[in-house]
């Protein structure tokens, strides 16, 4: 491991001009970086020597912890026998075993594995099967799919028709065609500071049917939504809301698909939020813990009937022609299978779900620090609504965002609302430095907004 004084050396000889960074206000933060230099277990370190406690899983995937020993061991074992390997009719035992693993986790008859290399290749996938599956069953009319606002579904341009979150939108023209929305169930005046799951809301589900009667069912492929929606502020489902969502499409013969890139793996204390709530969607996607987040891989659940409907006609056609150079990839692999070892062997699930109350508890202490209008929580995600400054959206989370990373705390801000996603071997201790570090911010700040 390298020292601080090695580290601080290394930025201050290079240059942060040549990388355009991703979702990052570029010139402010080289004006001012906040430069990561190594990780272990629930800590980054800066590249000044300090010890920064992350609040966020890295970006809502580091689920075991940062620098898993057996993970990084695949990985180098790996790549010292098979680099890559092509999956375009050809292939190599990872991806297979990978798949078998997966489906003996998965709810229902979901027993079928497409992999991918992010969540946004994941989502187009999906996206993408539905059309096709739709078409192999002769009703190629059912082209239109359905997102919901403040939505997030990755940066690809079906990820973003579906996704609601205007600013990730409005710079790239008219997105696909034939897409509609289902409004949002974030309601303050009905469900502020509410511990779990809201029990207002539900109906907000049968805006579906609207959309039906607007379009004819005969024209719907997909239906998408996040179980609970993550990067726009942890947006948790009202009771029953998406059971409504299921009835709906299964009434009208549309898929359901679940992207579970942010709850799949843990984070509900549950392996899926699709057992956390009970229903099971057609398809689901997922990424992010998926390898603990060291290295890229996506990949799409399918239900054993949409798999099946692709499986007809003369052989040997390709039955979908779709896939990525890296689908499957060995590392990739590698590092997934170390991952769900470690959740297995360390009942990291139910770790989670262990805690969940503690955190909850330790979260809803933050109520009347000023400028907070909710809390809310689930499993192991919160998120910490501010009152915005007036004309100035956005600058006072982000004020507090980089005030908590000068006192040694990692986390995530969307707007005006601060979102907190531990690693799952998150303990008590960790829990209450997380909080103390966010009420000495909160309470060193005069600027409460009425």
């Amino acid at each position: 491991m390298q020292s601080s004084a090695q580290v601080q050396s290394v930025s201050q000889s290079d240059t942060l001009a040549s990388f355009w960074m991703p979702f990052t206000a570029n010139r402010q933060f080289k004006a001012q970086p906040r430069l990561l230099a190594t990780a272990k277990g629930m800590h980054y370190t800066a590249v000044d020597g300090r010890s920064i406690l992350d609040a966020t899983a890295g970006l809502w995937c580091v689920n075991a912890g940062h620098c898993r020993e057996s993970i990084a061991t695949a990985i180098a074992q790996q790549a010292q026998v098979l680099d890559y390997a092509p999956t375009f009719q050809m292939g190599h035992p990872a991806p297979f075993e990978l798949a078998d693993r997966l489906v003996q986790m998965l709810p229902g008859d979901l027993n079928r594995v497409f992999f991918a290399n992010s969540g946004s290749e994941a989502v187009d996938t999906a996206l993408k099967i539905a059309l096709a599956y739709h078409q192999a069953r002769g009703e190629a009319a059912r082209t239109r799919l359905i997102g919901r606002e403040r939505g997030y579904h990755g940066v690809g341009f079906g990820g973003i028709s579906v996704g609601g979150i205007s600013g990730n939108r409005k710079q790239f023209g008219s997105l696909l065609p034939g897409v509609d929305h289902l409004p949002h169930t974030h309601d303050l005046a009905q469900n502020a500071f509410t511990r779990g799951v809201p029990t207002w809301g539900a109906h907000l589900a049968d805006d579906l049917e609207r959309l039906v009667k607007l379009h004819d069912p005969s024209t719907i492929a997909a239906v998408i939504v996040e179980p609970v929606a993550g990067s726009t502020g942890v947006l948790i489902p009202p009771q029953g809301y998406l059971q409504r969502l299921r009835s709906i499409c299964d009434r009208y013969g549309i898929l359901l698909i679940f992207d579970e890139v942010i709850t799949g793996f843990g984070r509900l204390g549950t392996a899926f939020a699709a057992d956390y709530f009970g229903v099971i969607p057609d398809l689901m996607t997922v990424a992010k813990g998926l390898t603990n987040g060291a290295v890229p891989m996506g990949a799409v659940f399918a239900r054993q009937g949409v798999h099946d409907a692709f499986m007809q006609g003369p052989e040997p056609s390709i039955e979908l022609c779709h896939g990525y150079t890296y689908s499957g990839h060995p590392l990739a692999c590698a590092a997934a299978m170390a991952t769900l070892d470690i959740y297995a062997t360390e009942g990291l699930f139910e770790q989670a779900q262990s805690i969940s109350q503690y955190w909850e508890d330790a979260v809803h202490t933050l109520q009347g620090l000023p400028g907070i209008i909710d809390i809310r929580n689930i499993g192991l995600v919160a998120a910490i609504e501010l009152a915005p400054w007036p004309d100035q959206p956005g600058k006072r989370a982000y004020d507090i965002f980089v005030q908590c990373f000068e006192a040694g705390l990692l986390i995530r801000v969307t707007g005006d609302i601060i979102a907190l996603s531990p690693p799952l071997i998150i303990q008590r201790g960790q829990i209450d430095r997380m909080i103390d570090v966010l009420r000495q911010v909160l309470q060193s700040r005069g600027d409460a907004v009425d």
